[in-house]
This record gives structure tokens, sequence and C-alpha cells, in this order.
């Protein structure tokens, strides 16, 4: 982004698919105020309609879990073990991407319910809680895309941006890209670790004690319960026990990629430096989220999809399938950002602000592109 400065005024210039987005300092502060408007508007409206949805979703989730857990101690029988895998798997998705992530984003914190409370919530995945709260929360979501400053680029083993400095290290991209999918979860329970700082000398294993200390304790858990404990309940049957578990958080793993991947690095979604990010006006923040965000329309194109698979895929995607709302009102409930998207998009459209959209198959393809490319040399 190129940005022009007089006094007290900046003009944004970004080029998105080879178009030029230029916001005047006038358009800048308008936009922003909209947004901000937008904000204001849905939190005046929260209220038993959100409560509600939310309880509903931790009975569903936890409904799932119980069903696929009882159906996997009769897993001998193949049609037990497959509804019982789909099911377990469905609610730990659920747990991590509708319930979890949103809780812990304070989502629903103006309830005064202990139990989703942003401070003390605790998913089912490796990562313990305290940890994510500062990586994703603080991290991700104050420094979106600004390379060098959001970790969540390349979580710290790919290149995805091509302002990262290739080494030869990289050649391994796919590679490493495919290990990540497949254990994701343990990919981001070593996230606060920050390994490729370590790797490079800028800190020793020592500092990161702590932190080392609450993954060990989390990921043993973790492990113990699905790996040991419930396969010992099931006695003879603890092999379909034990192969249903590991399918399941393997199908979370990597549904949750897939989404989170296709928000942040399909083709024209767009980087920022640290020096072109300078003293951001709310309506800059604003501007850089949306760029730096892609949304999701479902698993196939709008019109070979009815409504009510369109939002079962947006339940299980955590509703991060509308990434940018996500970006934009971080802490508003996910389960808004639907109809919050029908106003964001027309005010993208009137300051010709680019808002990248398609299904899931067109948006993964270009990130698998993306991370093909960039494990090359000359990009």
């Amino acid at each position: 982004m190129t940005v022009v400065t007089t006094p007290m005024q900046k003009t944004l210039e970004k080029t998105v698919g080879g178009r030029k987005v230029t916001l005047t300092p006038e358009q800048v502060e308008a936009f922003g105020r909209e947004l901000d408007e937008l904000k204001d508007s849905v939190i005046a409206d929260l209220g038993e309609r959100d409560a509600t949805y939310i309880r509903r979703m931790i009975k569903a989730q936890r409904g799932l879990e119980v069903g696929g857990r009882v159906l996997l101690f009769g897993g001998v029988f193949p049609p037990f073990w497959l509804a019982g895998t789909a099911m377990l798997g469905l609610s730990k998705i659920i747990d991590n991407m509708e319930i979890g992530h949103n809780v812990m984003h304070g989502q629903y914190d103006w309830m005064g319910d202990p139990a989703i409370s942003s401070k003390g919530f605790e998913w089912d995945t490796a990562c313990p809680a305290d940890q994510w709260r500062h990586s994703h929360n603080y991290m991700h979501h104050t420094y979106t895309n600004i390379v060098g400053l959001d970790r969540d680029i390349g979580y710290g083993i790919l290149r995805m941006s091509g302002d990262q400095k290739w080494r030869p290290y990289f050649l391994g991209n796919p590679v490493y890209a495919f290990l990540l999918m497949v254990l994701f979860q343990y990919g981001v329970a070593l996230h606060e670790l920050e390994a490729d700082r370590i790797r490079d000398g800028e800190i020793s294993l020592s500092d990161k004690r702590e932190i080392l200390q609450g993954i060990w304790h989390k990921t043993k858990r973790q492990t113990l319960k699905d790996y040991v404990a419930f396969p010992l309940l099931a006695g003879p049957f603890a092999p379909w026990v034990l192969a249903g578990n590991l399918t399941a958080n393997l199908m979370r793993n990597v549904w949750s990629y897939m989404i989170i991947f296709c928000g942040h690095f399909p083709e024209d979604v767009q980087e920022f430096s640290i020096e072109e990010t300078k003293s951001e006006t709310r309506g800059q923040w604003y501007f850089r989220q949306i760029l730096g965000s892609a949304n999701l329309t479902g698993l196939f194109p709008r019109r070979s999809a009815g409504p009510e698979s369109a939002r079962l895929f947006h339940i299980l995607s955590g509703n991060l399938s509308f990434q940018i709302e996500h970006h934009l009102f971080p802490d508003i409930p996910a389960h808004r950002h639907a109809e919050i998207s029908v106003a964001v998009r027309d005010i993208c459209a009137r300051y010709g602000v680019p808002y990248n959209t398609g299904p899931l198959p067109q948006q993964f393809a270009t990130v698998v592109r993306k991370i093909f490319k960039l494990a090359m040399p000359w990009t």
C-alpha cells in the first residue's frame, strides 16, 4: 500500500487484482464512520436471541459428543463406527469453531455467564486457551496481515507472502502445509512457542519454559482423554474407539485448516508492511482488515446450494466463512455476521473497496497454488 502523507492526512492506495484502490482522507474517515455505526447498531440489538443461539449450539455439541462416544463403544459394527465417528468429529468441529473460538473472543461476555466467559473458557483441543487468547485475539487481530508482526502468516513454518524472504527451507512449503493440516491442533498449540525465532537464535528454548509447560499439560490431558481413557472404558472394543477418536480429530484438523487458510490466504488477499500501517486511523484499520480477508459462500456456488446447506456450512465454519466481518467486528456474536455482511458489502461497493468471496473449493485451490508458488525462490 502506498501511503501519501500531508499534515494530518493520508490517502490510501492499494493495487488488488490489477486494479488500483484509492481512498481519499475524507473517504477513509467516512468509510470508518459507517462501519462504526454498523457495529454500534448490532451491539445495541444484542439480547435473548443471541443467548438462545449459543446455548442451543452448546446443547447440540454436547449431544453429538455423547451420542458419538456411545456409538463408538459398539464400533465393531461398521454402521455404529461410522455414525459415532462422524458425530464425534462434528462435535469437535462445533466445539472449536462455533463455540470455543467465538466465546474466547468475548462475543458472549455481555451475558455474564461464567460458563461462556472469554477469560475462563477452555476448549477441546491441544492449544491452551490462555495462550491462544494472546497469539490470536491480540497478536493476529491487532496486526492482521502485517508481515513481521502477524505470526499467523505462515504460522512460523510456511512462506505465505512474497514479502517473506526466501530460504532453501521453503522448498518444503507443500510438505509443511500438509503436515500442518493433518496435525493442525498441534500446530496451533505450538504457535505461541515462536519456534521460528528459536530456530533463528533470537530467543532460546528456556525463554519459553512456561509456554512449554502449558502446552505439555494441555496436550497430555487431551491425549489421555481421547487415546487412553475412552479406549480403556470400551474394554474389548478399545481399537474401534481409538480409531474413531483419531479420525474425529483428523476431521476437525483438516476442516479447521481449510476454513482458516481460505479466510486468510486466497488469491488477492493483501499483506501489509509495518511502515505503511503506522499511525492507522480506525478507517485505515478497517481498510486493512477487509483487504486482508476473504469470505466463503459454501461448498458449492450459491445457485447449486439450498439455504439450509449453506446455513449448516456457516455453523460448522464457526461463521468464519464470513472472515471479513469477523476481522472487522471480532467481538460481535459470529452468527450475526451473515446479516451484517449485506451491509458491509454495500459499504465496500460504494467506496470501491474489493470484497473477496467465493465457494470453498475455489478459494482453497488458490491457497494451494500460493503454497506451491511461494516455495520457489523467484517469487
